[in-house]
């Protein structure tokens, strides 16, 4: 289970939370039907996007429904699923997705993939993903080979990336196929006049999919020595972040310009959850149910020391306004705490040099060096889990799908990555209190910033 978008509990309604796990679970079986048991491998979290825009086109139609009998992922009870051309259309751009995974981790060499006879063995998987979800393709009148051609231009532009190169050349085949895919669904809908906006919606979903992939993956791509488009193009994470808030602004705007039975879920997933989305990617917030996501909704917090917006992790000119948390003007500038005149600082009653552990800030070896802080108690950084090898992760996706955790598990490694992820029909704590009341009868119970 893969994907950017994944949504919490709290912030959607029941009625809401129904209609997203009856697109996932849909997907899921839309998967099984066309391509058989092992196809459901590829079940994830923003393929099911294409299936909810084409339901939020024509509305919820009693024969774009059915009730699936007990699966252990949703605790042994049958629910209603989404079912159709949206549906299917969703599973044959997952198969691509998924074929384009499994290539670039053949081309990183990830674990077993580094041995010939895996790598070929999984070569072939991929190569037959490609052709089954070109199968579907063409059966409903999509040409999967924009996606395919999308998936092989991205190998050679990755080759001739370098320091300076424009982050944004890079992006560009992963959001030529989403773009596809997503203004094929106005064609499935019957509504050719939404095809251009939703074709906007999704070149820059696909940009920021991108983004995202190699924001999280950038510390563990340097310590294992891959290629990451960050690093290679010497993009700074604050311009990554700058970029990322654009294609946000710019999916809001092609949204507003297409027209829709139902726009309710569709507007959760790509306006809202998306922006916490790429808070999550980014640290800059938790759940929007906190202190941050009240001061977007509501103004702001009394006591909080970032004034009235959250704070951006470029200063006070994020376009979210307030004070940079990390300038002279805030308690972390001139006035640190932690600086000169701090107890544990130049006259510190634990001793000299400003830290109580050591001669400098971390001692005289560093962080975690001698006298300083062993890494246990903060002194060196927490080394990221290496990413588990393809097959690898199969064999612990099997075990956290059998087991339900994907599903109902507050916190599961995911099976490749290794990143926390959160179960998703897990109960959230982020303390939420309800709708925020601020999107205009959208449903929804997120913090509204002026969409």
């Amino acid at each position: 289970m893969f994907g950017i978008v994944r949504p919490c509990t709290h912030r959607l309604t029941d009625g809401l939370k129904t209609e997203w796990m009856a697109h996932l679970c849909g997907l899921c079986l839309a998967l099984r039907a066309d391509h058989g048991q092992f196809a459901r491998i590829v079940t994830n979290y923003d393929g099911l996007i294409v299936s909810v825009l084409t339901e939020a086109q024509t509305g919820v139609t009693e024969a774009g429904r059915r009730t699936a009998g007990p699966c252990a992922l949703r605790a042994m009870r049958t629910a209603p699923v989404a079912r159709g051309e949206g549906a299917r259309l969703a599973a044959a751009v997952s198969l691509v997705l998924a074929s384009a995974k499994v290539r670039d981790h053949v081309a990183d060499r990830d674990g077993l993939l580094a041995r010939r006879p895996v790598a070929a063995a999984a070569r072939r998987v991929a190569r037959s993903w490609d052709r089954a979800g070109a199968r579907t393709g063409r059966d409903l009148g999509f040409d999967t080979a924009v996606l395919v051609d999308a998936v092989d231009r991205q190998t050679g532009i990755e080759a001739l990336a370098g320091p300076g190169t424009p982050l944004l050349a890079v992006t560009e085949p992963t959001e030529t196929a989403t773009a596809a895919a997503f203004a094929h669904t106005a064609v499935l809908a019957g509504r050719p006049d939404n095809a251009a906006p939703l074709a906007e919606a999704g070149r820059l979903f696909g940009r920021l999919a991108h983004l995202l992939d190699a924001v999280e993956d950038q510390a563990a791509d340097a310590e294992t020595g891959a290629w990451n488009p960050l690093t290679a193009t010497g993009t700074s994470r604050a311009e990554a972040r700058r970029l990322a808030d654009d294609a946000l602004h710019g999916i809001r705007l092609a949204l507003k310009d297409a027209e829709f039975a139902d726009g309710k879920l569709v507007h959760v997933l790509l306006a809202h959850e998306l922006r916490t989305s790429v808070d999550r990617a980014f640290g800059t917030t938790g759940c929007s149910h906190g202190a941050q996501g009240a001061q977007a909704a509501h103004g702001p917090v009394p006591g909080n020391p970032y004034g009235g917006q959250p704070p951006g992790p470029y200063g006070s000119q994020h376009p979210h306004g307030g004070q940079n948390p990390y300038g002279a003007q805030n308690p972390y500038g001139g006035g640190n705490p932690y600086g000169g005149g701090n107890p544990y600082g130049g006259g510190s009653p634990y001793g000299g040099g400003g830290n109580p552990y050591g001669g400098g800030p971390m001692g005289p070896g560093g962080p975690g060096g001698p006298g300083g802080l062993p890494p246990q108690f903060g002194g060196g950084a927490p080394q990221a889990p290496k990413p588990r090898g393809f097959l690898a992760g199969c064999a612990m996706f099997t075990w956290l799908f059998c087991t339900c955790q994907i599903c109902c598990a507050k916190e599961y490694e995911g099976p490749w990555s290794r990143k926390k992820r959160e179960g998703c029909c897990r109960d959230c704590d982020c303390g939420g209190d309800g709708g925020c009341g601020g999107c205009d009868g959208c449903d929804c119970c997120c913090p509204c910033d002026g969409c």
